[in-house]
């Protein structure tokens, strides 16, 4: 009852009037085997990531993953880890820093914004927390995947949610769901892609890496596959590609399951043999730089090109914090602002 009858007060005497809530998808505290393993435990037992039965899953994760994949997965990411610590929590927060700025120029101190993880820390329910403290009449959801999927903007959703139904007041909520055919998103990848082109030159194909998806979410209605396909058609136009000049492709793949095809790694192994011999490979579904593209497409896709005969291979980053980035995101968030 103390936090409604808290909030209530707070709500007489408003002076923040919006939350502003970014959020990613998240990372462990640290590069290590218990950091990791509280990490995932907390992925994998969500039900948008995994849709089988909770029985058999939670069996195979508790009994299995959970007691193998932690030390594999501490060992990627130490190779990542940065002085500031995780790649992905840095940028995000620089994404937070450059979006509270350019709003605040534009409509003052009365909005909020934060950064929040659906998994691991800072967590989501924290910030929300805090715009409840703060007294906020309406909270601005971007959930910075920009291709909808169950598993990342679905499942954030469902946090949100779960967290704000408990509140006596309710403030308006406004939950953006994708983004993927963003003019101003598309025109930040066209223009990422086209100065690395500059610099080093048109290779003979461009490969663009999505993250994967069991088949069977694509089957059961998940428009995933379908934004994609759009992103990756926009960009190539953006860019005046023609269709052999371009590739897209998932990656990311666990399990033995069948996934959205086709791999990036199978590919990449066989375009040499294609004579293609050099390729530039972004990931447009990362908003930021992580260990699926740090490690997975930096380190482990360009020994797969290599060992199969490749002579140049360059990884294009992700968005991050460059300004035209930071315009698009703020683009979006500017019509519930006014």
């Amino acid at each position: 009852m103390s936090r409604f009858v808290s909030a209530g007060k707070k709500l007489h005497n408003v002076q923040i009037e919006t939350g502003v809530l970014l959020t990613n998808l998240g990372t462990p505290d640290a590069p290590t085997k218990p950091a990791l393993r509280a990490y995932l435990r907390e992925f994998l037992s969500d039900p948008r990531v995994v849709e089988i039965p909770r029985l058999v899953w939670m069996l195979i994760l508790h009994g299995i993953i959970l007691r193998v994949r932690p030390a594999k997965s501490a060992k990627l990411y130490k190779s990542i880890w940065t002085e500031q610590g995780s790649p992905l929590l840095v940028h995000s927060l620089a994404q937070k820093e450059k979006v509270a700025a350019t709003i605040k120029q534009q409509f003052g101190e009365n909005v909020a914004v934060d950064i929040a993880m659906r998994y691991g820390n800072p967590g989501i329910v924290a910030a929300l927390k805090n715009f409840q403290q703060l007294g906020v009449k309406r909270i601005i959801v971007l959930p910075l995947y920009p291709q909808y999927a169950g598993p990342t903007t679905g499942s954030t959703f469902d946090k949100v949610v779960s967290e704000v139904k408990q509140w006596r007041y309710v403030p308006s909520l406004h939950f953006l769901s994708s983004y993927h055919d963003n003019p101003d998103y598309i025109d930040a990848l066209a223009n990422s892609i086209g100065e690395n082109f500059a610099e080093q030159g048109t290779p003979d194909k461009l490969v663009m890496s999505f993250h994967g998806m069991p088949r069977l979410f694509f089957d059961r209605g998940d428009p995933y596959y379908c934004f994609c396909h759009k992103t990756a058609r926009l960009v190539a136009e953006k860019l005046g590609l023609e269709k052999h000049q371009y590739q897209m492709t998932f990656q990311s793949r666990f399990g033995k399951a069948e996934w959205l095809k086709p791999y990036t790694d199978d590919l990449l192994a066989e375009l040499p043999g294609q004579g293609i011999k050099d390729v530039a490979v972004i990931s447009p579904a990362f908003s930021v730089d992580c260990l699926e593209t740090l490690e997975e497409l930096e380190v482990e896709s360009r020994e797969v090109f290599k060992a199969a005969g490749g002579s140049k291979f360059r990884y294009i980053a992700a968005l991050n914090d460059r300004d035209d980035h930071i315009k698009a995101i703020t683009g979006m968030l500017t019509p519930y602002l006014k």
